[in-house]
């Protein structure tokens, strides 16, 4: 059973026979009679076939991969359990948008570390919806965003603000803009609208490439007022390009080692826009 549940959710998430079989080194054909014996064991339709490789899953599929992903929760929750038995340590995987990646975490992982000193931190970076699927997924434990995203069962919690600015060459016509993606593309999508400039613009899918095109003298762009370096120009705007940053946690999290560090850094960034 589980090897056709482990089938099943490769298949799932890529909505390919084909990519599923390349995943899990098996054929096309066993891929196809796997998913029909689950089919066959649970008296339902999990795909509608598309084509030959292609499928779009049932609303029972849908059912099923989300118990799935609670049922590999537990199964690597009791792993965890029985591997800390001897290691006493739990792994936090954390992830975080640019800005908030490079700029605030940094400053922030000193007092997490002595605070929980036998735990493990994984850190990455993506943009604010990369972020916010790795939570969906399950593949990481708390995220930090800079959009106001929300979607069940997910926890999402303020934590500090952040002041957006236009920084770089301002009389040049070229603009540096992120991917849509990226937190600060609406911002920079507003501000362009509201003063009706049709921009000259190449695409950076990087916080840190942006700064250092924009320290070459190309082009302008909206960025975080954290991330600008002494020697780049810049201009405030408006209270309007005051942003927050999120942390978010899965609900589906029950270990209090999480909620403990949740709340850690909740008051921790209290603290911060206090003074």
């Amino acid at each position: 059973m589980f090897k056709l549940l482990q089938t099943f959710q490769t298949a799932y998430e890529t909505r390919n026979f084909s990519h599923t079989a390349e995943e899990l080194f098996m054929s096309q054909p066993a891929v196809s009679n796997q998913i029909k014996q689950l089919e066959l064991q649970l008296n339902c339709v999990l795909f509608k076939r598309m084509g030959k490789s292609e499928m779009r899953p049932t609303k029972a599929a849908e059912i099923l991969y989300e118990r799935l992903l609670d049922l590999s929760d537990d199964w690597q929750d009791t792993l965890k359990l029985m591997q800390e038995q001897e290691t006493k340590q739990v792994t936090c995987r954390m992830s975080a948008s640019n800005t908030f990646a490079s700029y605030y975490l940094p400053a922030l992982m000193p007092d997490l570390l002595a605070a929980f000193p036998t735990v493990q931190f994984e850190l990455s970076m993506g943009n604010s919806e990369e972020v916010l699927d790795s939570i969906k997924r399950h593949e990481i434990h708390l995220g930090f965003i800079e959009k106001p995203l929300q979607t069940q069962g997910i926890e999402r919690v303020p934590l500090l603000s952040d002041e957006l600015v236009l920084a770089g060459n301002l009389e040049s016509s070229r603009w540096l803009i992120r991917e849509k993606e990226s937190g600060v593309y609406h911002y920079t999508l507003r501000y362009l609208t509201e003063n009706n400039i049709n921009p000259n613009y190449i695409l950076v899918k990087n916080n840190d490439m942006i700064i250092g095109l924009l320290k070459q003298g190309i082009g302008k762009s909206i960025v975080s007022k954290k991330a600008i370096p002494p020697e780049l120009s810049y201009r405030h705007i408006n209270s309007d390009y005051q942003r927050l940053f999120y942390l978010i946690k899965g609900s589906h999290l029950m270990d209090e080692t999480y909620e403990e560090i949740k709340n850690y850094i909740e008051n921790y960034y209290k603290r911060i826009e206090r003074y």
